[in-house]
């Protein structure tokens, strides 16, 4: 039925839906009639919108809901709500300021507005506590947080893990999920791949050396240090406990190397082996005027240059002559050499240590070599080569320091002639205190 505004005598009507609005009458003797929906309301002189919902007991049956309506009522499903089409759902009047009814479900009075009721902050929502509340316009909606599904009524947390998302390992978290990575690895930017970690970049412990591996790392230490059972501190190796023959002499232990040294009258040759000191061409010269320098395995001598004893007379360096017409010298040997030598401990035996060479040959002459005196042990004997020539023989190992004095003979015997003579070489022989 259509709103309708009936005059009697000289009103004007100006009808408006979804509201009426009358004019002021122009004479004070006219009469008007609200049409259906509507009564006369004295108070305002206007015809006002009946509350059917309020008036009417039970005006909309089972589940329905009554909403009033300008002129009538409308049963609609209780999460409706109704907003007139030439009025806003702010706006409760049409231009006057009059308000031409209430606020749609969901809204409420707020002055001449309908503002929105926010169901989720006032807790008049019917979410579950799993749900989330999402305030709508007139409404609310109930959803699942990021990371649940809805099963049912409830919502339920996503195992994201059972999708593979992780290279290494996934930690599945309420709503939510994070990749983890094993030792020596660290999430890359795009958080699911694991890309390797270079503990020597980040501070490895390593004592000296580290080399970076694929999800791990080694420590390495440099020469002469070993990696001690923890994996990353260097010890120093003790080369010296190896080996006896590292070095000819002693070998001395320092941190991450070892060194040979040699005893006093000896000098490193190379890196392991000592070598005798020649003190006597050392620049300095080591003995006094009238003493000769004799070098020996780890020192020297000084000797007197003239070592002559009556009744022999000096004729040169080292050499004496025992003259014949001093009566002493007819059983004493002609001349006397003075020589020295030195030898190493423990030499091998039997080994040649001295040649003889007769300098005087005489035609018809023959000679024989002995070891005169100072070979009370028998260490030593003669070998002869020659008529000239003979060797001196070590023939027994001998330990130093020691010295031994040896008066080698050369007899000579000329049968035609019937001359005999003979010659003596004075060796000094000195055996050093090592094996070098």
């Amino acid at each position: 039925m259509a709103r309708a505004c009936v005059l009697w005598s000289v009103w004007v009507c100006l009808f408006l839906l979804p509201g009426a609005i009358s004019q002021t009458p122009a004479e004070t003797d006219s009469y008007t009639e609200c049409t259906d929906g509507y009564q006369w309301d004295l108070q305002t002189q206007h015809c006002k919108d009946i509350n059917e919902c309020e008036t009417i007991p039970d005006a909309c049956k089972g589940e329905m809901k009554c909403f009033n309506h300008y002129g009538g009522y409308l049963c609609l499903p209780r999460s409706a709500s109704v907003i007139t089409p030439s009025q806003s759902p702010q706006s409760l009047s049409a231009g006057s300021g009059e308000a031409f009814g209430s606020c749609p479900v969901g809204y409420v009075v707020r002055g001449e507005y309908c503002a929105d009721v926010d169901e989720c902050e006032m807790g008049a929502h019917s979410c579950l506590p799993s749900q989330e509340c999402v305030n709508t316009q007139g409404s609310f909606s109930c959803q699942c947080p990021d990371g649940y599904s809805k099963i049912g009524l409830e919502c339920v947390d996503i195992d994201e893990c059972q999708y593979r998302y992780c290279q290494h390992r996934c930690v599945n978290v309420p709503g939510s999920f994070s990749c983890k990575c094993e030792a020596g690895f660290q999430v890359a930017e795009n958080n699911r791949s694991c890309v390797d970690v270079n503990e020597c970049e980040m501070g490895a412990p390593c004592q000296q050396r580290c080399y970076n591996t694929y999800g791990s790392f080694m420590c390495r230490c440099e020469q002469g240090y070993e990696l001690g059972s923890d994996g990353v501190s260097c010890n120093d190796l003790d080369e010296c406990s190896y080996s006896s023959y590292l070095c000819q002499y002693r070998c001395m232990n320092e941190p991450g190397k070892f060194s040979c040294v040699c005893p006093e009258g000896y000098k490193l040759l190379g890196t392991r082996l000592c070598q005798d000191v020649n003190e006597c061409e050392t620049g300095v010269p080591p003995c006094a005027d009238g003493q000769t320098c004799v070098n020996i395995h780890g020192g020297h001598r000084c000797v007197e240059s003239n070592r002559c004893q009556e009744p022999y007379v000096q004729v040169s360096d080292n050499r004496c002559v025992c003259p014949m017409v001093k009566p002493g010298c007819r059983e004493l040997p002609f001349s006397i050499v003075h020589r020295y030598m030195s030898v190493t401990s423990e030499r091998s035996v039997p080994s040649d240590i001295f040649q003889i060479q007769a300098t005087s040959v005489y035609p018809g002459a023959y000679n024989t070599f002995r070891i005169r005196s100072g070979d009370d042990s028998g260490n030593f004997y003669i070998r002869q080569i020659n008529n000239i020539g003979a060797m001196l023989v070590l023939a027994r190992s001998v330990s130093g320091p020691a010295e031994y004095v040896l008066d080698l003979e050369m007899v000579s015997v000329n049968p035609l002639m019937s001359y005999q003579t003979s010659s003596v070489l004075r060796l000094t022989v000195h055996v050093g205190p090592f094996a070098f």
